[in-house]
C-alpha cells in the first residue's frame, strides 16, 4: 500500500543547505505484529520506487525472504527522487513551483536520516531485516553505522563501503551527457530527458557488462551489416527511463551515490564497519563491473558478525535482479540461523 509521510519542519543536509519540509512517499506489505518485531526495512537502489515488489520480482511473495504473511515489510522512496518523496520535481514550499535544478545535494546520510523520520512516525524502532542491493546497499550500510541497534539482520548486495572511483566515473559520464542535451537547465518537466536516456544507456554497460550483452543480445539474423540487436536494446532502455524519470532526479541522485563514504568523518571505512552490530549477510556477484567480488572484501573483514557468499551470474550487477532464485535461497538460509 502507497502512502505519504509529511515532516513539516525544516530538514538540514549535509551540504548545508535546509529544506523547509519534508515528503516522504513509502510502500508496505503485510501486517506489523504487536510487539512490531516483524519488521523487513528494503531500502531501494539509483531509479526504483518504494513499490519494492514491482521493481524486484520473486521477493514479495510467501516463501521468499520478503514474505508479506512473514514480515511488515517497509520501503520508501529516496530523497531526490521523482516518486513522491522531496526532489527535483516536487514543489519548493518557499516559491510554489517546483525545485529542478534548484534542488540542493543531498548525500546517502541525508536519505538514511529522511527514512529515519519515517521509522519514527511509524513507531517502529528496531527492524528484523533491513536490506539493499547497490545504492540501497549505501543506505543500509550507512544506516547501520548510524544507527547500530536499528536491525537484527543486514543484507549488504552488490554494494560498496564507498563510492569507488570507477562507479563515480561513470556516473560523471552520465552527468556530462545530460548537461550536453540543450535543455537541461529549462524549468519543465521534460528538460534534459534526451541526455538521460542517453546517459542511461552508459550506465547500462556497467550494470550488465560484456558476458550479459553476449548472451542476450547476440544477433539472430545477418541480412545487413549494420543492422544489431543491441542497437535497439540500448535506445529502448534510455527511451524506457525517459517515459518514468525526471532527468534533475536522476543529476542529483548520481551525485548523491558519488558522496557515499562510511569513513567520512569517522577515521576510516573500517573502524565505522567494526561498529556495526548487527547479524550480517553480504552477497556479491561474479561477473559486477561496478563491484566485483574484492571491493566487498573491506566489508566482509571488518563487520563483526558476518556472513559472504558469492552468486555465479553473466548477468553483472544486475544479477541481484535476475538471480532471484540463487539469492532467496541465500538469504532465507541466512535468515534461519
Amino acid at each position: 500500500m502507497g502512502n505519504i509521510f509529511i515532516y513539516d519542519k525544516e530538514f538540514a543536509l549535509e551540504c548545508g543547505e535546509i529544506l523547509p519540509s519534508l515528503k516522504v512517499a513509502y510502500h508496505t506489505f503485510g501486517r506489523l505484529n504487536n510487539d512490531r518485531s516483524n519488521v523487513a526495512w528494503v531500502c531501494h537502489a539509483l531509479t526504483a520506487n518504494s513499490d519494492v515488489a514491482d521493481w524486484w520480482p520473486g521477493t514479495v511473495e510467501a516463501g521468499r525472504f520478503l514474505a508479506p504473511d512473514k514480515y511488515f515489510v517497509v520501503c520508501a522512496n529516496i530523497l531526490g527522487s521523482c516518486y513522491g518523496t522531496t526532489g527535483p520535481a516536487e514543489i519548493n514550499p518557499a516559491t510554489g513551483e517546483p525545485w529542478y535544478g534548484d534542488f540542493p545535494k543531498v548525500t546517502i546520510r541525508d536519505m538514511v536520516r529522511a527514512h529515519q523520520l519515517l521509522a519514527e512516525h511509524l513507531g517502529i524502532s528496531h527492524a528484523k531485516l533491513l536490506i539493499g542491493s547497490s545504492m540501497g546497499g549505501f543506505q543500509c550500510l550507512e544506516w547501520s553505522v548510524m544507527q547500530p541497534d536499528f536491525a537484527e539482520n543486514c543484507v549488504f548486495i552488490a554494494t560498496g563501503a564507498q563510492a569507488y572511483p570507477w562507479g563515480v566515473a561513470f556516473n560523471e559520464s552520465q552527468r556530462m551527457t545530460i548537461e550536453n542535451d540543450p535543455t537541461f537547465g529549462e524549468r519543465n518537466e521534460s528538460a534534459g530527458l534526451r541526455g538521460m536516456a542517453t546517459a542511461r544507456s552508459i550506465a547500462l554497460l556497467s550494470y550488465r557488462g560484456g558476458k550479459a550483452y553476449d548472451k542476450t543480445q547476440a544477433d539472430t539474423t545477418y541480412d545487413s551489416p549494420f543492422q544489431h540487436r543491441v542497437l535497439s536494446y540500448q535506445r529502448y532502455q534510455g527511451e524506457k527511463l525517459r517515459r518514468r524519470f525526471n532527468a534533475y532526479s536522476y543529476y542529483r541522485l548520481l551525485q548523491a551515490y558519488d558522496s557515499h563514504n562510511l569513513g567520512r568523518g569517522r577515521d576510516c571505512v573500517e573502524k565505522a564497519l567494526q561498529s556495526i552490530k548487527a547479524h550480517t549477510l553480504v552477497v556479491s556477484i561474479t561477473s559486477d563491473l561496478l563491484f566485483p567480488p574484492a571491493d566487498h572484501q573491506v566489508i566482509v573483514e571488518n563487520i563483526p558478525n558476518c556472513q559472504y557468499h558469492v552468486i555465479d551470474s553473466d548477468f553483472g550487477h544486475d544479477g541481484f535482479l535476475v538471480e532471484s532464485e540463487k539469492l532467496n535461497n541465500i538469504i532465507q538460509d541466512f535468515l534461519v540461523d
